[in-house]
C-alpha cells in the first residue's frame, strides 16, 4: 500500500490565457513559484518518502522546492509529462476553434477518442502515466510519495486508476488547481484497489 499526493505544477506564464502547454516547456510565473513555495511549506510536514516529477521544467521546479523542505532529492520520469497537444500546443481553445473547427468540436465531444491534431493519444497517456505510478509505489511501498506532474495525465490517470471512461475527464474532473493535492491509496493498482483520499485540495487542507 503507497499514498501518492499528485499535484499539478505551479503556474505558468500561458496560465492567464489558458494556452495548451503540454509537452512545451514554458516557466513558471513569480506566482507560480509563490505556490511552489506554499507547497514546500506543506511538504515540510507531510510525512513524505519521496518525492517525483515530470522531466519538464515547471513540474521539476515545483517539485524541486518541495523536496528540499522533506530532505530529499526529486526523481523524474519522462512518463510523467504532459499529454502532447500537436497543433493545439501555445493555443487557446478560441484560436483552435478558429483554426480547426471540426477536430476541436470532436476533441469536446469526446476527447479521448479525438485528440487533438497531431496529438498524443490520450489512451497511450494515460498508459504510459499510470505505469509510471505503478512503478513509483512499488518502489516506495509503505511510504507517502508527492508526484510532481500535470492536469491532463493526472486526470487521465485518475480516469483509468479508478476505473472511469477516459472520454470522461473533462467533465469528471473540470478542473486542477495549480499546486493543489490529490491524493490515491494504491494497494495494488492493477487489481483495481485504488483509494481516493482527496481531489483538489487547497495545500494545508489535510495533511
Amino acid at each position: 500500500m503507497t499514498d501518492l499526493v499528485l499535484v499539478r505544477h505551479g503556474e505558468t506564464v500561458w496560465h492567464a490565457e489558458n494556452r495548451y502547454a503540454g509537452i512545451s516547456d514554458v516557466e513558471l510565473t513569480p506566482r507560480g513559484r509563490e505556490q511552489a513555495a506554499e507547497l514546500a511549506s506543506w511538504a515540510a510536514g507531510a510525512g513524505l518518502t519521496a518525492v517525483w516529477a515530470s522531466t519538464l521544467s515547471r513540474a521539476r521546479i515545483t517539485a524541486q522546492a518541495a523536496a528540499d523542505q522533506a530532505g530529499l532529492p526529486v526523481r523524474t520520469d519522462e512518463r510523467l509529462r504532459e499529454l502532447d497537444f500537436g497543433q493545439g500546443e501555445g493555443l487557446t481553445s478560441a484560436e483552435m476553434k478558429a483554426r480547426f473547427p471540426e477536430a476541436r468540436a470532436a476533441f469536446e465531444a469526446d476527447p479521448a477518442g479525438n485528440p487533438l491534431p497531431g496529438g498524443e493519444d490520450p489512451y497511450e497517456a494515460a498508459g504510459r502515466f499510470t505505469a509510471a505510478l505503478d512503478d513509483i509505489a512499488a518502489a516506495h511501498s509503505g511510504g507517502r510519495v508527492l508526484v510532481v506532474a500535470h492536469t491532463t495525465a493526472i486526470r487521465l490517470a485518475l480516469c483509468g486508476l479508478l476505473g472511469v471512461p477516459l472520454g470522461e475527464y473533462r467533465r469528471l474532473f473540470p478542473r486542477l488547481d495549480n499546486c493543489a493535492l490529490t491524493e490515491l491509496r494504491l494497494c495494488d493498482a492493477r487489481t483495481g484497489r485504488v483509494a481516493m483520499l482527496q481531489y483538489n485540495s487547497p495545500i494545508g487542507a489535510v495533511r
